[in-house]
């Protein structure tokens, strides 16, 4: 159902405003390439009622709808604010890792002991393994080859050596460390990396044809996408749960947030100040020409993370293009700022200097969930009320959502396991005490991760 969709709002900022509704797509590399959007359900009318209805129809909301549909059997209403998957899933870099949030292995072990740790990676490997079979099922321009992870600094060479070993020893994977000269002559001639890790899971894929072949699977089982559809807010009585959006009241039994970095405050009680909205901006040059490639040392698909705590994600993507990102603005309001398009700029100018003055074709930037302890959650946050959410990827969201959506819809029906008591699955996620005042310790952490990244 074709619906008139309203202008792209860059200033938009889940901590101080309002779901938005009806928004185009931000304009990114990613929106430009995957071909006509599926068709939708249109605006949700007033006096819907549905088993289930998703909050969000990114990654996460497509796969907890698809497989409450396909595993469970259940009506599912998906309400969407915008148009389908028009958050974090049509922004990121298209990264599938085998990870989730942002701690490492060390630290899960130094957090939850060994045991623990290692039962964690078999779950999050499983749906590392999960992710790469849908992968397989849609046409979305996948690069394998695994992740590298190269050291910016000469100091972290020792940090990616100790998370080399652990991963081997303690978790059983084949990573390798990769000396300078082996980077540049197996990979990519970063100019700043001083070492790297390589580990075998990893695949590039292009995240918003993969989010289209969700929609269109999804809808295919019955489920109805509803864009332009912002949940405002949610009320509970006689039962069922009221979800107040412009066209109408929609009511369900059982109400799934997936909402990712686009969380707003006033929706519910049990998201509020879960989440810290964190700004990546993200740039792609235009199609490089082989003696571009050749000369930049681009002689690799596998994508790529430094070790800053502000990291720069990158890989060449099949046209030839290169695509980059970062952490840079802290609010909607200073989103637009030119300064964030330099720092993607001078970032991939260090890595690749010939690169420089090579035209930048795409340029946008998007909310990602960090979460308050740097870990997700999958979770039924208050046990009398049916409400359940999954989110605070911490960035690691492409590949680990799939599996997230389909443990999502398993909590919602009620399904038992054993791995239910691990971490992830175990508690709600931790408020933060100071909301108003999270943009200010943001900024000060920033300067200081700046320090901590390049001076010090």
């Amino acid at each position: 159902m074709a619906t008139l969709m309203r202008a792209y709002d860059p200033l938009f900022d889940p901590l101080t405003d309002t779901p938005t509704q009806g928004q185009q797509y931000a304009p990114t590399y990613w929106v430009a390439t995957a071909g006509e959007p599926p068709p939708d359900d249109g605006p949700a009318p007033d006096g819907l009622i549905a088993d289930v209805v998703v909050v969000g129809s990114g990654f996460t909301g497509l796969s907890t709808a698809l497989h409450l549909a396909q595993d469970h059997q259940a009506q599912v209403v998906v309400l969407e604010a915008n148009a389908a998957a028009w958050g974090c899933t049509s922004r990121n870099g298209g990264q599938g890792q085998n990870a989730m949030g942002r701690l490492c292995r060390s630290q899960w072990i130094a957090k939850w002991g060994e045991q623990t740790a290692k039962r964690l990676d078999a779950e999050i490997r499983s749906g590392f393994e999960y992710w790469e079979s849908l992968v397989a099922q849609f046409d979305c321009d996948a690069q394998t080859g695994g992740h590298l992870y190269t050291a910016h600094r000469e100091k972290k060479v020792d940090f990616l050596r100790n998370e080399s070993r652990v991963m081997n020893e303690v978790f059983g994977y084949k990573t390798r460390m990769l000396s300078r000269d082996q980077l540049c002559e197996e990979y990519v001639n970063d100019q700043e990396a001083k070492a790297a890790l390589w580990e075998p899971q990893g695949v590039g894929v292009h995240p918003l044809k993969l989010a289209f072949g969700y929609l269109r699977r999804a809808r295919q089982l019955g489920v109805k996408v509803h864009t332009s559809s912002p949940v405002m807010k949610v009320e509970t009585r006689d039962g069922l749960h009221h979800l107040h959006t412009p066209g109408g009241i929609v009511k369900a039994r059982k109400v799934a947030f997936a909402t990712g970095g686009y969380t707003t405050q006033g929706v519910h009680t049990t998201t509020r100040s879960k989440l810290m909205p964190i700004q990546s901006n993200s740039m792609v040059t235009r199609p490089l020409t082989a003696q571009e490639l050749a000369e930049a040392g681009l002689k690799s698909t596998v994508f790529i993370t430094d070790t800053r705590t502000l990291r720069f994600y990158y890989r060449l993507l099949p046209d030839g293009s290169v695509q980059i990102g970062s952490r840079s603005a802290i609010t909607g309001k200073d989103a637009a700022n030119p300064k964030h398009l330099d720092l993607l700029k001078k970032g991939l100018y260090r890595k690749f200097p010939s690169l420089e003055g090579v035209p930048i074709a795409y340029n946008w930037s998007g909310w990602v969930d960090v979460s308050h302890d740097m870990m997700p959650r999958i979770v039924q946050p208050d046990p009398s009320l049916s409400l359940y959410y999954s989110f605070g990827y911490g960035g690691n969201g492409v590949s680990s959502s799939a599996w997230a959506g389909r443990r999502l819809a398993q909590r919602i029906v009620g399904q038992d396991g054993a791995q239910w008591d691990l971490p992830i699955y175990n508690s709600p996620l931790p408020g933060h005490l100071f909301s108003p005042f999270r943009r200010l310790g943001q900024a000060m952490l920033y300067h200081w991760y700046y320090l901590r990244d390049e001076v010090i």
